[in-house]
């Protein structure tokens, strides 16, 4: 019962089944609506697009100068989530659910917005460290600032590929599938070359390596058992379920210990069993916390006995 409890919590919860990558979409989605209404309010007042820029955007985007990026210091965070150009918030939530679904699938929903944040803000700070040491970079955006989630999403992207450079994805295809690596091959070249081919845009590569670092550095270490997002997730999963029954409350095994394993690209499991409907909610609850490669080859056998068909 307290497993299948656990399947009605509320969407503000962290339970199990819960879609991270679909909230992080939503979330910026929802902060790039109202960013663009309230620039179009500017622009029938009369008040002028700069002027939006001025008041609001100045005090989410992280500037370039660093003295001002100190006297700033929460545009590391909501600089992520800040986006106001059709093409950026385009580009960047469609690679955030390429490769956040992936990431999300073979390891779990627990990596997802703690991996984000996390390389979002060392990207960040990567861009203040270029403009301040980087020759010509301070004269390419004198006064500007960096906003967006493409940090973020490189560390997602180069994470899951250093997890699982070899899963494949479009099994049925010839050859058992297109490569991760491919896959993050392509988005590298159309980034880079983007970044390369616009105009100042050159300046953001610093970020965008920041992101990539973190996101490497974060699942190597997830990998050896060295949960980084662990801290978060207890929190996170406190503040959600403050106001649920202490039954609900309790922090779920899958928060306190990091279960991480080898991906291998192969399916994890085949329908030609039948078990238990409690275990089978147990195990599916560690995949969604833990992703499929968490499973012991005694839960993999379970999977295979529980889909078969009388």
């Amino acid at each position: 019962m307290h497993t299948l409890e656990k399947e009605k919590l509320s969407g503000l919860s962290l339970g199990a089944g819960k879609n991270m990558v679909t909230q992080l979409l939503v979330i910026n989605l929802t902060i790039y609506i109202f960013l663009f209404f309230t620039l179009v309010i500017y622009k029938m007042e009369d008040v002028g697009e700069p002027r939006f820029y001025q008041d609001i955007i100045a005090y989410l985007r992280v500037p370039s100068s660093p003295a001002l990026a100190l006297a700033r210091p929460w545009t590391l965070l909501t600089a992520m989530f800040t986006q106001i150009q059709v093409a950026s918030i385009f580009s960047n939530m469609v690679w955030l659910w390429v490769f956040g679904s992936i990431l999300q699938h073979l390891a779990g929903y627990l990596r997802i917005v703690p991996l984000y944040l996390f390389g979002g803000i060392v990207a960040n700070i990567f861009f203040v460290l270029g403009m301040q040491f980087i020759p010509g970079f301070q004269a390419l955006s004198a006064g500007g600032g960096y906003m967006g989630a493409a940090g973020s999403v490189m560390a997602i992207a180069i994470g899951v590929t250093v997890f699982a450079p070899g899963y494949r994805i479009f099994p049925l295809l010839a050859g058992g599938g297109i490569p991760l690596w491919i896959i993050t091959t392509i988005y590298l070249a159309l980034t880079l070359g983007t970044h390369f081919t616009t105009p100042g845009a050159v300046v953001y590569l610093p970020m965008l390596a920041g992101g990539a670092i973190a996101g490497g550095i974060y699942m190597q270490q997830w990998k050896k058992g060295n949960d980084w997002g662990r801290g978060y997730n207890k929190i996170a999963f406190r503040f959600s379920h403050m106001f649920h029954p202490p039954a609900q409350a309790t922090i779920p095994a899958e928060m306190l210990k990091a279960s991480a394993g080898e991906a291998n690209g192969e399916a994890p499991y085949k329908k030609v069993g039948k078990v238990p409907e409690q275990r089978i909610n147990e195990i599916l609850e560690k995949i969604s916390a833990n992703g499929i490669t968490s499973l012991t080859a005694d839960e993999k056998e379970t999977l295979l006995r529980a889909s078969k068909t009388e």
